[in-house]
């Protein structure tokens, strides 16, 4: 595990760890209570680590994503012991010296920025300097009060959209809980004049974007509401990741229908 490229003290025990501040998902952060990297060591050997890691995931999949992308620029570092992510604070991560090696390394392997959270213009300059795709997000299009940058509008080819990623609503379940503001918005957007229709034209907006690639889980490709979650950011009541997908939901009509869908937008 090379204890020493991380932030633990001599005893094995974590100076600090992971987590990211209050947000939309949870007042308190979230605590994720892994240990921290320490970038100075990673540096200093040639991210020899990093280089071993990630050639080992090119070896096992098409594309890598490199989840919390914005930790790269600055992370969120909440002293161990802490009950809450709350007093925690933004440190300098690696940015362009990393993403440098990267690009230099991996030349040919296809990388995916997650670059989700809280974007501030350095978190943007990096993505740029990447040239990585980031995510967006059809969940979060669809604001009234301002034109959303996850509108499909307004994506471009170089990002992944989807309708919503594991740790969101699943899309049926955020539809039933927007207020009418929203559903006037995403109908009137989408060309749509009933409610009942949205579902299905987000998910054909999503197909029919330039995006270069479109994901929704297959619990939206199935209608399902909470029942569906996948996983519910700052929770850990042992109902995540449990979800399974059943023989008998994946029918004819449904495979037909995604085909269609598939060929008609030439994904």
């Amino acid at each position: 595990m090379d204890p020493d490229l991380f932030q633990l003290d001599v005893d094995g025990t974590p100076t600090a760890v992971a987590g990211c501040p209050p947000d939309c998902f949870s007042e308190d952060g979230q605590l994720w209570g892994n240990p921290l990297y320490d970038w100075e060591k990673m540096r200093a050997d040639g991210y020899r680590w990093w280089k071993a890691r990630i050639r080992t995931a090119a070896g096992l999949f098409d594309a890598v994503r490199i989840d919390h992308f914005r930790g790269l620029e600055s992370y969120w570092s909440v002293p161990y012991g802490d009950e809450t992510a709350r007093n925690g604070k933004w440190i300098k991560g690696p940015a362009e010296d990393f993403v440098g090696m990267l690009r230099r390394e991996f030349p040919g392997l296809k990388l995916i920025a997650e670059d989700l959270g809280f974007l501030t213009p350095e978190v943007i300059a990096l993505l740029e300097f990447s040239g990585y795709p980031g995510m967006k997000i059809l969940e979060f299009a669809f604001d009234p009060r301002e034109p959303s940058n996850y509108l499909p509008h307004r994506l471009e080819r170089n990002c992944i959209c989807y309708s919503g990623t594991h740790d969101n609503e699943t899309l049926a379940q955020w539809l039933a809980g927007q207020g009418e503001d929203v559903i006037e918005y995403a109908c009137e957007y989408l060309g749509v004049s009933d409610r009942k229709e949205l579902h299905w034209a987000i998910l054909r907006a999503g197909m029919r974007s330039v995006a270069d690639t479109f994901i929704a889980q297959m619990q939206d490709y199935l209608e399902l509401g909470a029942e569906g979650r996948m996983n519910e950011p700052g929770t850990c009541d042992g109902s995540n990741w449990t979800w399974r997908v059943e023989e008998s939901m994946l029918t004819p009509a449904l495979a037909k229908k995604l085909a269609r869908m598939t060929k008609l937008y030439e994904r």
